[in-house]
């Protein structure tokens, strides 16, 4: 048995040889450290909603007037100027009735209430959505404060769960699909890669992607880095999911090669000249001396 099959190293999917081993243990080992690393992911991007996003939600509540409605899809807003609620670095809210585009925030996403809808502005444009008409939404400091209050704790839960289910779902769907390239880079490469093995060998060359971009949004969250080089990242961390499935393949063991055809021009069973039966030899070689017959 090779090392590489005798090594029981399959914990650490930093390395093309690591991602690699395994494909040769056991799923219940490739579940448990996608498991590890998407409560990692996941716990990253809840502090990321904690920090950036949960608390600018929860000051521009407290910045609302004490009376405020969303009725048949109509703000009822006492005030014609435009007005800041609050802001961050990722995130801003605002009031602005006619959208008279007189209030910009330095936040990457802008969400601005408008009389009759709700845009989001951020680098890649606006969006904007209607009031729904049928429902009648608090608009008010009394009403939400306690309510988000109540639930910010619950959906920091919720998220948290929702993402880990998420990121297990997106790994073992993406393997799915990625497993026959990552074989027929292991079957051109004469590897000893079989299509199970091969579909592990794909959930474990996402992880390394999954890594950076947890790093990048730990590193975002902190400052170090802007709106543009987050999106960057995301891009490179499917980039190198696909780097990992078509080198990883290249590190398992060679494929046994094909026994030795026997020699025909062989007089020996083995094929190699000079062993084998010599009396069989000499009986089907013409040439041979033969013993003289006894008198």
């Amino acid at each position: 048995m090779s090392a590489f099959a005798e090594s029981a190293a399959a914990w650490e999917p930093l390395t093309p040889r690591g991602v690699a081993a395994f494909a040769r243990t056991r799923l219940s080992r490739l579940l448990l450290v996608q498991f590890v690393i998407a409560s990692l992911a996941a716990s990253a991007l809840v502090w990321f909603l904690s920090n950036s996003c949960f608390t600018v939600v929860r000051a521009a509540i407290r910045n609302l007037p004490a009376a405020g409605v969303i009725r048949s899809g109509w703000l009822e807003w006492p005030d014609k100027q435009p007005q800041l609620l609050a802001e961050g670095r990722f995130l801003a809210f605002s009031v602005d009735p006619g959208h008279s585009g007189q209030l910009r925030s330095l936040a990457d996403v802008q969400v601005e209430f408008g009389r009759e809808n709700l845009r989001v502005t951020s680098l890649f444009g606006y969006a904007e959505w209607p009031y729904p008409a049928d429902y009648t939404i608090a608009f008010n400091r009394i009403d939400l404060e306690p309510l988000w209050g109540a639930w910010e704790p619950e959906w920091l839960a919720i998220a948290l769960l929702a993402l880990v289910g998420a990121l297990l779902l997106t790994w073992a769907l993406l393997a799915t699909l990625y497993f026959l390239p990552a074989w027929l880079v292991g079957h051109l490469a004469n590897r000893d890669l079989r299509r199970r093995d091969s579909w592990k060998l794909a959930g474990a060359a996402l992880l390394p992607g999954a890594l950076l971009f947890t790093v990048a949004i730990v590193l975002f969250n902190w400052g170090v880095l802007d709106l543009i080089q987050l999106c960057f990242l995301f891009a490179a961390h499917l980039a190198l999911g696909w780097v990992y499935l078509f080198l990883s393949p290249l590190f398992l063991p060679r494929r046994n090669a094909a026994p030795p055809r026997d020699n025909p021009f062989s007089s020996s069973p083995t094929g190699r000249p000079g062993q084998g039966n010599d009396s069989a030899a000499a009986r089907d070689n013409p040439f041979a001396a033969r013993p003289n017959p006894p008198e």
